[in-house]
Formats: structure tokens, sequence, C-alpha cells
């Protein structure tokens, strides 16, 4: 893990002047139940390399984790999903942001980590080779779907549509891994006839190879659109114990991806720095395509994991034997209540 040094445009003192009070939330209605004569310090652990988690730089560069009592240490965690749960578990960090759809799995497992809020939806797809053929969901039986990862949130999402739509993720396709910037050499090679990612790695893909790909479905599709894709975990101990500064995370988060909906030219601007490879402009036009106003908390973000859990035991990605309902109860927490 490394750690990164971000800095507010302004001091303290002129951000609470600016926002009127400490603890005031700026967005979505929330208000902090309770502010500190000091700042309350928190290790929160992302990847930088994810643009879809731009609220966490906003949250940072902009202030809101101050305006909300909060002093926050951003890691950079690359590791694997276990490794960062287990951070979470062991006290190594305090909390994280995450995909939901690698999050549930291993907390199937039993980390003594609690989903305490969101940021937004989106972040996947499914694209086909028009030289293969692949325009359409239904041209994907008998044919193979390249992933960076054969436990990326790609697969495991798209195993769930893909039964939804009649075709058996196990039996009717076939999935091959590939480093995600050799995935469009594979489909040139005729190795694999679709991809199932994120962005911005498709975006870059289908840049390189104009009017190859159609988008066959995202994980906002149908049924899905309004369901959430990240999610904000911290560590049952601290969940316990301090349950104020835990909604003080939730409530910066909250704020700042409402700032990236309002605002994804400036959001795109101050991620720009951490994703040399896609330039500012495609940065704006890569936020707009995610839902940063959908965000649940409470209840309604409980009943998104239930949903999700119901989907993957569908699937084999959780045992037959979890009870969704069980485990969404068990791993969710209403921090705001």
């Amino acid at each position: 893990m490394s750690t990164i040094t971000t800095s507010s445009t302004a001091s303290r003192r002129q951000l609470l002047r600016a926002g009127g009070a400490a603890a005031v939330a700026a967005a979505g209605g929330l208000l902090a139940s309770r502010a500190w004569s000091q700042p309350r310090k928190l290790s929160f652990a992302w990847n930088a390399n994810a643009f879809c988690l731009s609220p966490v730089v906003v949250a940072q560069e902009r202030g809101f984790f101050e305006k909300n009592g909060l002093q926050v240490e951003l890691i950079n965690y690359t590791g694997s999903t276990d490794q960062l749960l287990e951070s979470l578990a062991t006290a190594k960090a305090d909390a994280a942001v995450g995909m939901i759809h690698r999050w549930l799995k291993p907390l199937e497992s039993g980390f003594d980590v609690k989903i305490v809020g969101s940021s937004h939806g989106g972040c996947v797809r499914l694209v086909g080779s028009r030289e293969a053929g692949v325009t359409q969901l239904a041209h994907l039986k008998g044919k193979t779907i390249g992933v960076s990862d054969i436990a990326s949130p790609g697969k495991n999402f798209f195993s769930i549509l893909l039964k939804k739509n009649g075709i058996d993720a196990d039996r009717d396709v076939q999935w091959r891994q590939y480093p995600a910037d050799l995935l469009d050499v594979a489909v040139n090679k005729g190795e694999i006839q679709a991809i199932a990612d994120g962005d911005p790695t498709l975006y870059l893909i289908e840049k390189r190879n104009a009017g190859k790909y159609t988008e066959l479905a995202t994980n906002l599709s149908g049924e899905y659109k309004d369901k959430v894709c990240c999610i904000v975990g911290a560590r049952g101990e601290l969940v316990r114990k301090d349950k104020p500064t835990v909604a003080a995370l939730v409530r910066s988060i909250v704020q700042a991806s409402d700032y990236v909906a309002d605002n994804p030219n400036e959001s795109a601007k101050l991620f720009a720095k951490y994703s040399p490879k896609v330039p500012v402009e495609d940065l704006q036009a890569l936020l707009g395509t995610l839902t940063h106003r959908h965000h649940p908390t409470g209840r309604s973000l409980r009943d998104e994991v239930e949903f999700y859990a119901k989907d993957f035991r569908s699937v084999g990605v959780l045992k037959g034997s979890t009870d969704p309902k069980r485990l969404a109860d068990h791993v969710s927490y209403d921090v705001l209540a």
C-alpha cells in the first residue's frame, strides 16, 4: 500500500467560513449529527486508478471530509479484495470503497467489515466484436468472453445478466483471462469475441478500435438502472465503538458524489492527476455515464445488498446455503440512524 498525500485548495479556516459552520452537510439534506473541536483521523483505502471514485478526490480537495470533522489519510490500495477487507478487519485501515460485485463473496466468509454507505452506480460494461457477429446478447452463445480477472465484477455481474437472458454462463459461453491492455489484441486474434470489463479500459479499447465494438449491456441495464455499484465499508469495531465518525465519512462521500453529479467537468479536472492515460475531456464524458446521484444508505442500501446477494447465489458466486436476507442484515449497518 502506498499513501497518497492530497491537500485542499483552501485552508480549514477558509472552508469553514465559506461553508458557514463546521459539520454542515452541503448536499442531500444530510446534517452532521455532531461536530468535534478537533478533526477525527481516519484512514481510507481506495483504488486511485478508478475514475469512478472521483468523489474520494472531491471529498479531499473540496473539503467535504473537513466540513464533516474528519482528517482523512487516503491509502492507494491495489491488492485483492480479500486483502483489502482483511486490512479493514485487522485495523490496518479504517474504511474503504470498492465494488459490491467483488465484496459480497469475501464478506460471506465472515470478515468483520460493515457496508455503511455508497457512491454511485455504473462501472462495468460488456461489448461484442462486430467482426465476430456479436451485436446482441443472444449472439454470445458458443462464444468466448475476455476478462481481466476471472473473479472480476464483469464476470460475476454478466453471468447473472446472461442467465436472466437465457444463457448459461458456465455452459453456453467460455471465459478467458487476459491483461486488461491486451483484451482487444485477443479479439483481433480471434481468441475471444466479447469483452467484459470496466472503464476506462473499455473506453480506451473502443478508442483504439473505432467502430469495431457494440455495447451489449452494462450494469445499469434494465432492472439494474437504479442499482448501486461502488460501496463504502468500515471495520466492524470502528462502527460499533465510534459510529459518529463513520457517519461523518458516509456523509462526506454522499456530498462529494452529488458534487460529481452536478460538476462532472470540475471533478474530472481534480481527478486528472491520477489518470495520465485519459485526457480530461474523456474523463468528463466518462463521469457522465455513471449515476453519482444514486448513493443509497440505511435500509435502501441494505435492500440492494440483499438484491445482489440473491443474484450472486443464483449463479454460484455465493454458496447455495447462504440466506441473502440474513447476509444483508449481517453485513449492512445504518450509521446515519
